[in-house]
């Protein structure tokens, strides 16, 4: 029964991505379907095997010791409150990406993290029929983030055209920022993080490869890293911790107002119409839900939060789970939680087109027309992932 609702749920969101092609350019099939295989095989190592296992605790383990490692400075500057227990979302969740953002400046000051992307990016683009461009992009993109990654490219930004152009940014909104994975895992379970984190990399060349087919001649397919000012280590580091502390606020500002507006929304709608809005849009979400796996009884609370995390972002629908996960299955709980690992959401359309606009204005009004294809693509991307962690489970 698993795997006949696996095909119908792969058959659909490929339709789904199919329908809104260009038409214009035969898809690639190889590529699709080997690494929809990988996809299959890396979901079944890290979900069913003793491997898996091992992988999971030792990255876990990880982001455990990291995570004690910032409450140290945390506090150091609000001990106070939290002995008064007065520990909150924002010291608990959101303060850590700023260490957790340190130390990547460390290791992108290092060189360790540029060698791994050029390397990933390379190995990549031998299977997903893409450019290399496009590859480098992925990877940079679940490490850096929807924003700061086309920084990366941006002396070859202005030169870059629309499709290729679609294909970096839905792989940008279909991942997450390395920063904040300790923010998640603190959320939902550890597996879960990391498993999306695998699954959306390829799910995001899949996609693109059926929405937005094309080729990419040798000549074209070149990568020219900016050269940065060189900065000294504590130059360098103060950068980062800031810019940690920035997406830290930033989180928290987007929280403030989305759930605040939420409730009121729901409150008129319930005024209204009798259920919540939220509930509502479960309705409307619930075939989804079932498609990838969810199980009959539970698809209208697992389409509620897929659509909350679509009109908001994956903070508020993972804060919503986390209280309702009690009354689910932990099938559900499973296949929700990978959905939730993305940036796709209607604010991120703002968030890619904004930086991208920072950098070159033209190349940024573009990506805002094909923002609403953008995130479209990039849901499918998270329904991919969600329908194979679900015949994993």
């Amino acid at each position: 029964m698993k795997f006949l609702l696996f095909i119908a749920a792969l058959l659909v969101i490929l339709f789904l991505a199919y329908i809104v092609s260009n038409g214009k350019k035969k898809i690639k099939v190889k590529p699709v379907v080997t690494m929809i295989v990988l996809q299959l095989v890396f979901a079944f190592i890290l979900l069913n095997t003793e491997f898996g296992l091992i992988v999971i605790k030792g990255v876990s383990n990880v982001f455990d010791h990291l995570l004690a490692y910032a409450k140290e400075g945390i506090d150091f500057v609000f001990g106070g409150m939290e002995n008064d227990g007065m520990s909150t979302f924002f010291l608990n969740v959101l303060l850590p990406i700023v260490f957790i953002s340190a130390l990547i400046g460390i290791f992108q000051y290092l060189r360790i993290l540029p060698f791994i992307v050029r390397w990933l990016g390379a190995l990549l683009s031998k299977v997903n029929g893409l450019g290399k461009l496009e590859s480098f992009n992925g990877v940079a993109s679940a490490i850096f983030g929807q924003s700061e990654v086309f920084i990366s490219v941006k002396k070859q930004l202005p030169h870059i055209p629309k499709h290729r152009l679609y294909t970096m940014c839905t792989s940008a909104m279909s991942t997450v920022s390395a920063s904040i994975l300790g923010a998640y895992m603190t959320m939902i379970e550890p597996k879960y993080v990391i498993t999306a984190l695998v699954l959306n990399l390829f799910g995001g060349f899949i996609i693109a490869n059926i929405i937005n087919p094309y080729e990419v001649s040798p000549e074209e397919d070149i990568i020219e890293n900016v050269n940065e000012r060189k900065q000294s280590f504590f130059e360098m580091l103060g950068e980062y911790i800031m810019d940690g502390f920035k997406v830290a606020v930033i989180v928290g500002a987007m929280l403030i107002g989305f759930v605040a507006l939420i409730g009121m929304v729901n409150s008129i709608f319930e005024g209204a119409v009798g259920i919540s809005f939220q509930t509502a849009l479960g309705y409307v979400f619930a075939p989804f839900a079932f498609i990838v796996g969810v199980p009959a009884s539970e698809v209208v609370q697992a389409g509620t939060i897929m659509a909350t995390k679509l009109l908001t972002n994956e903070f508020v629908a993972m804060m919503d789970l986390a209280e309702i996960t009690s009354s689910l299955s932990s099938r559900t709980v499973g296949i929700i939680s990978v959905f939730l690992v993305s940036f796709a959401n209607f604010s991120s359309i703002g968030i890619i087109s904004g930086a991208v606009k920072g950098l070159n204005e033209e190349q940024g009004n573009t990506v805002a027309k094909f923002g609403l294809k953008l995130l479209y693509g990039a849901t499918l991307v998270s329904l991919l992932t969600a329908a194979v962690t679900g015949i994993m489970l």
